[in-house]
């Protein structure tokens, strides 16, 4: 329930402020004096689309605020968008400028569709708009769905769930299939790349090692002639039968000359120690080298393998990477892929599988949403029937026609035609073809007087209720709007006295032309001002004792107690 509306500089209006109760307020005023602001600010704190238009002339900015009770949803929905509450009440706010509006939750900002969110359904606004979309097969359904309870809104749930799912499912399932071919090429080029890796066999590293083999391997010669220099400057040519100095010899010599040095001058001691070293050094690796040397053997046969083995493997490197690591590499993902790629067929049949289950649980829910609407049907058609006797109506025929669709739909297997006969010689039609204003006007108050039983969180919005009609049946349309803030909180904007008559509280929006700006004010009226504005409604003149006569009159007819 909303307890206060302020709206600042939002049309004609430059500031006003409603406390809103519960039960029933009208607003009334002048035509052009700005009642339609009440109903535009009410549609900016639902989340409804902004307009710099509706910003007062000469103003840069338009605020509306409301103050809504709180409930468990609101709250989280609050808590959520990091707002806060006050007095068990939430703050919505919807500020409008030249370039932007902004929407605000609790004082924390939110998105307008956020804020629509937050508020749900506890505002709903029915003014010329919601009239036309009364006329909408989907706006129908909508209505008929509303009347027919948690078990019809529980098999709605399932249904909707299950119908995304399949919708999902069948989109996969399309995409799979579409990309069959292209699936199957990268299938077989994926074999064959892993045959010719298996068929090879390549181990890390492998290329680089056999490359550094046949490198010895065609340099063997070489490799034995430096080798057998080395060993000869080492440690001299056994076959020549020559003196020539050699490195071995000369350490020797050098090892000996130092010893002597040694024995006269205790500091040649180390001199001596590091000479030792270094004939040890020089005689191992002599030796090394002899081993190495001795194993410099050809062998064409190995080469001949080697260069073979190669060209194998740069056969592969040429497909796949550039080293044997980066073809085992691509190996290991072609397998991945493989196997990915292989699941795709398996995956088909079972998403063939869960859409046969699928289409079959939702053709059952389908005919059971069916039956729960075919028995609402009936028993809202009578309910609003008998509404619309009492509406000086009692004529009037209205049926909601379930009609196959003839293929499952997101709202199950049925099409929704709300139809209507004014009079009894004429055959029930669709509504938005056959009512005229005033009819349709009762047809929606109509509806909401029944749909409204278990709307006590709910603040219905009225604009425009009462078009077409006057007289009686304005007292009628009143005394429904009452009945229904009995359950809900009500807010109408009004022309006619005979529905303000009805009113809880009554409000005015009065303007004042100071010939350059005209603005709007917004005050309550009590007993005699009450009087005095119904006065005006009826008479269109103020002041004289007749009008405030009828006014009296109706307004104690409107609350006999």
């Amino acid at each position: 329930m909303l307890t206060e509306l302020r709206i600042t500089r939002l049309g004609v209006i430059d500031e006003a402020t409603l406390e809103l109760g519960p039960g029933f307020t009208a607003v009334t005023g002048e035509t052009g004096a700005g009642k339609t602001m009440v109903v535009s600010g009410l549609g900016l704190l639902t989340g409804g689309k902004a307009d710099s238009r509706l910003i007062r002339r000469g103003a840069d900015r338009a605020l509306v605020e409301g103050r809504l009770a709180l409930d468990p949803d609101l709250a989280e929905a609050t808590d959520r968008a990091g707002g806060s509450v006050e007095d068990g009440e939430v703050l919505l706010t919807r500020v409008l400028t030249s370039s932007r509006s902004r929407a605000l939750l609790g004082g924390a900002q939110v998105t307008a569709p956020g804020l629509a969110e937050a508020v749900g359904e506890r505002i709903t606004i029915h003014g010329q708009s919601e009239q036309i979309r009364l006329g909408s097969a989907e706006r129908q359904r909508e209505v008929l769905d509303s009347f027919g309870g948690p078990e019809l809104a529980t098999l709605l749930t399932d249904y909707r769930t299950r119908w995304a799912r399949q919708r999902a499912l069948t989109a996969e399932r399309d995409e799979l299939t579409a990309q069959a071919q292209t699936r199957a090429r990268e299938l077989a080029l994926l074999e064959f790349g892993l045959g010719e890796i298996e068929k090879v066999d390549p181990q890390p590293g492998e290329d680089e090692e056999l490359r550094d083999e046949q490198r010895k391997l065609q340099a063997i010669d070489s490799l034995r002639l430096d080798a057998r220099t080395a060993l000869v400057a080492l440690a001299g040519d056994d076959e020549a039968f020559t003196d020539a100095p050699t490195a071995l010899g000369l350490l020797g010599e050098a090892r000996k000359a130092v010893a002597g040095l040694a024995e006269s001058d205790a500091a040649a001691a180390a001199l001596s120690t590091r000479l030792d070293e270094a004939a040890f050094l020089v005689a191992d690796v002599t030796g090394d080298l002899s081993s190495y040397a001795a194993g410099l053997d050809a062998d064409p046969a190995r080469l001949e393998w080697v260069a073979a083995r190669l060209s194998d493997l740069q056969g592969l490197t040429r497909k796949y990477g550039e080293t044997t690591t980066d073809v085992l590499a691509w190996a290991e993902r072609a397998a991945s892929d493989l196997v990915r790629l292989q699941g795709s067929d398996e995956r088909i049949a079972a998403v063939e599988a869960e859409l046969a289950d699928l289409g079959t649980e939702l053709s059952d829910l389908a005919a059971q949403i069916t039956a729960a609407r075919t028995e609402a049907a009936t028993e809202l058609a009578g309910l609003v029937e008998a509404e619309l006797a009492a509406l000086a109506m009692p004529a009037a025929r209205l049926s909601f026609a379930v009609t196959p669709l003839g293929e499952l739909g997101p709202w199950g297997a049925d099409q929704v035609a709300l139809l209507f006969s004014a009079n009894p010689g004429s055959a029930p039609a669709p509504l938005a073809k056959v009512a005229s204003g005033g009819e349709l006007s009762r047809v929606r108050l109509a509806l909401e007087v029944v749909l409204a039983a278990d709307a006590e969180s709910t603040t219905f919005v009225f604009d425009e209720v009462d078009a077409g009609v006057g007289g009686a049946v304005a007292l009628e349309i009143g005394r429904r709007l009452a009945r229904l803030a009995q359950r809900a909180q009500v807010v109408v904007v009004t022309h006619l006295a005979q529905v303000a008559a009805f009113a809880d509280r009554h409000y005015v929006v009065r303007k004042a032309d100071d010939g350059q700006v005209t603005t709007s004010g917004v005050q309550e009226v009590a007993g005699a001002d009450r009087v005095d504005e119904l006065a005006r409604m009826m008479a269109g003149l103020e002041g004289t004792d007749a009008a405030r006569a009828h006014a009296a009159e109706l307004l104690a007819e409107a609350h006999p107690g």
